[in-house]
């Protein structure tokens, strides 16, 4: 896994399409704890569009992504890793990514 900032993300995905075989793109969907739309979902929107429209053949599918912030923060905690490390954003940002893909594969069973 890595961390691409939002500005390359795009285009990090067509290259990596490009080389690797892709059935679907899960994408984290940005909500309030209470369930409702947080303010990123408008841009994470706007990608899922672009996509679809310029890549119909790969699917993108939402995956509802609160708490997983929290989640890999706890995981880091149980592993040990030190304050510094915790406060590393693509850290945290790649672990939250992860736990979004487990949980979507865990669903599909």
């Amino acid at each position: 896994m890595a961390t691409v900032s939002t500005s390359e993300l795009f285009d990090y995905l067509q290259q990596y399409v490009g080389r690797e075989p892709v059935e679907r793109i899960v994408i984290g969907e940005p909500r309030q704890p209470n369930g409702q739309p947080s303010e990123n979902l408008a841009r994470v929107q706007q990608f899922v569009n672009r996509w679809r429209k310029q890549r119909p053949d790969i699917p993108i599918e939402y995956y509802d992504e609160r708490f997983t912030s929290v989640l890999a923060h706890q995981a880091m905690l149980d592993a040990g890793l030190k304050r510094k490390a915790r406060q590393d954003k693509a850290l945290v940002d790649e672990i939250s990514a992860t736990i979004i893909l487990e949980d979507y594969l865990r669903s599909k069973k």
